[in-house]
């Protein structure tokens, strides 16, 4: 078991630097330009350690006044060169490294668009917020500031050390000696922090998905009086989240410590060793001076070379988590091996399909349905027999494990997905809505649709009055997931989506189920008018509603126990029969007067609409 997570540890990785050569490759030319530019800088930085030597030895040492005006200026335009390179440098890399975090979040982002279903139902928006935004970040330290200023480091600390054991190679020895020490306990150090860094990624992510849970349904939380519980989730995370972090920080701290221990012994061994060679004639003063500018350009590119080591170990390790979803099979990779379909007639077919989502627990059993072009297919039966699931196949959310599912006589296998669900119009049960305006949302299945065909539609769903009804009309924002807005009128609005559409093939899963009686019978009317023309599927709790179908199939455990027209399964006095009693005995007791027939409420004045759709 170890040695196959070993092994999936190192393919993982070896992606992740095939991942990082690419964008390196990708960004070569900005990336050449700022290695040059830091060049310059890094050279610029050494003439301060020069010009200390002249200033000392022959401007102070021997009198050499006239030397003063050209170590000034010479120091004067390092400094200048130093800070034009400096902000050159920012404006090429920095820039650059933004741009690429921008490229890989939305390849991040179009790829997880593009995964099937099935992946959102077992991963949580919160993790998946983190694989985009957080993850991506890392590249900063790879096509950024952080490989520029490793290599920079390790330019400088060979120039300077070269340059120690010119001046001094005893006292070279000595500190390098401790600088290798220093550095060798430094490299232990991060080695064991990678993983806590690599899982402070982690923890976040699972934090972020739970918080993003928990506010979204906050309305349930709070009719449970749940808070505490939720509270204490969130704290059990950020608890776990702190202990990463201040263990990250005592370790960081105690390098910084042992960084001070590093300079003090390097400046005692620079006070014992130069000091006597000082003394011997070996060095001059200017030397030691100088000699201590460069030990300074020396420990502080090792110490920065430690941790930009450890910030591209979290950039490898977010490069980890992207590419596992990068390498994951979409749906248009899906598309790829199959062949273009027009505009369908709209002949459904299921034959003898099977579906299950765990194996051995199938939810479908061999269900068979012929659904001809403009038809309506209604479906009922008790909660859990599989009704939703055969319209996420009609959908394409899921693929069945056994049998076909053909549309105008082909197989849906073998028809591009992107051009079926182009033709498809979906009112599910629970109406998502952005946070945007009205007009916003009924437009989001046709994005050039114009305000007329906007309210047009609305008037079919009969939304247009209740929208008129607020202060801003179609430009109103409805809130996240359109929270300002009642049930019933998110209903509405997701109904004149779906007509705005003009799709060959209509879904509607439970499409009244939040519509109180009144509202109901008001777009009952829209709805058939809708449904003309087109293959619809209609699943609602509300037998009433359906009366009108083609055909109604009774879904029992899975299969198709009664097929008919409503007048033919009442005949039958089967389960259909049975479903239709209850309902209508315990609507007669809310509603109808016992004894009487149930029929939809009439058509109500024009007063009484209003009033319905102000609610």
């Amino acid at each position: 078991m170890s040695n196959g997570s070993e092994k999936k540890k190192k393919k993982v990785t070896a992606e992740a630097w095939a991942e990082a050569r690419a964008l390196v490759w990708q960004h070569r030319g900005k990336l050449s330009i700022g290695m040059v530019l830091m060049l310059v800088s890094r050279v610029a930085g050494l003439v301060p350690a020069a010009a200390s030597k002249f200033l000392i030895d022959d401007v102070i040492g021997k009198g050499r006044g006239q030397l003063l005006m050209p170590l000034a200026l010479g120091v004067a335009g390092a400094t200048l060169v130093q800070a034009l390179t400096s902000f050159s440098l920012s404006q090429v890399i920095s820039i650059t490294a933004q741009r690429a975090i921008n490229d890989m979040r939305r390849r991040v982002m179009s790829k997880i668009t593009r995964l099937p279903i099935g992946y959102f139902d077992s991963t949580q928006s919160g993790v998946l917020v983190s694989r985009i935004m957080t993850d991506a970040e890392g590249i900063r330290n790879l096509v950024g500031t952080g490989i520029i200023q490793l290599v920079g480091g390790i330019v400088t600390a060979i120039v300077a050390l070269v340059w120690l054991f010119v001046l001094n190679w005893l006292l070279t020895a000595i500190i390098l000696a401790i600088l290798l020490v220093f550095g060798g306990a430094m490299a232990r150090t991060f080695t064991k922090l990678r993983p806590v860094f690599r899982e402070r990624n982690e923890i976040n992510a699972r934090i972020t998905g739970r918080l993003t849970e928990t506010l979204g349904g906050i309305r349930v939380v709070k009719a449970y009086g749940t808070e505490k519980r939720e509270q204490r989730v969130f704290a059990r995370g950020v608890n776990r989240l702190f202990r990463n972090i201040a263990l990250s920080i005592t370790a960081v701290s105690a390098v910084g410590s042992a960084a001070t221990v590093v300079v003090g012994l390097a400046s005692v061994a620079m006070i014992m060793v130069g000091g006597r060679a000082i003394l011997d004639g070996t060095m001059t003063l200017g030397d030691l001076f100088s000699y201590t500018i460069l030990t300074g350009l020396l420990a502080a590119p090792v110490i920065q070379i430690a941790s930009i080591s450890t910030q591209i170990s979290e950039a490898f390790a977010g490069l980890d988590r992207i590419r596992e979803i990068m390498k994951m099979r979409t749906e248009d990779d899906e598309d790829e091996e199959r062949g273009p379909i027009g505009r369908i007639h709209g002949d459904l077919e299921l034959r003898d399909v099977w579906f299950e989502y765990n194996p051995g627990q199938p939810v479908l059993k061999g269900v068979n349905v012929d659904a001809p072009a403009g038809s309506t297919t209604a479906l009922v039966g008790s909660s859990g027999s599989g009704k939703s699931t055969l319209v996420s196949l009609v959908m394409a959310f899921n693929r069945p494990s056994r049998g076909k599912l053909l549309v105008d006589g082909r197989d849906l296998n073998d028809i591009r997905l992107g051009d079926y669900r182009a033709q498809l119009g979906v009112v599910l049960q629970e109406n998502f809505l952005f946070d945007g305006t009205v007009a916003d949302n009924i437009r989001f299945s046709r994005p050039d649709a114009t305000r007329d065909e906007i309210e047009e539609v609305a008037r079919i769903a009969n939304a247009d009055e209740f929208i008129r009804g607020f202060p801003q009309g179609y430009d109103t924002v409805v809130g996240e997931r359109g929270i300002k807005l009642s049930g019933g009128q998110r209903q509405r609005i997701a109904i004149a989506r779906a007509i705005l559409a003009d799709p060959r093939i209509l879904i509607l899963d439970e499409a009244t189920s939040a519509l109180d009686s009144e509202s109901e019978a008001l777009i009952q009317e829209g709805l058939r008018r809708l449904r003309q023309g087109r293959t619809s599927f209609v699943i609602a709790h509300r037998l009433s509603t359906i009366r009108s179908a083609d055909q109604i199939l009774v879904l029992e455990a899975g299969e198709v126990v009664e097929r008919g027209t409503h007048t033919e399964l009442m005949a039958l006095g089967g389960r259909y029969r049975e479903l239709h009693d209850r309902q209508y005995a315990w609507e007669s007791d809310r509603f109808v007067n016992p004894g009487e027939d149930f029929t939809p409420e009439p058509e109500l004045p024009k007063a009484k609409v209003r009033a319905a759709a102000a609610s």
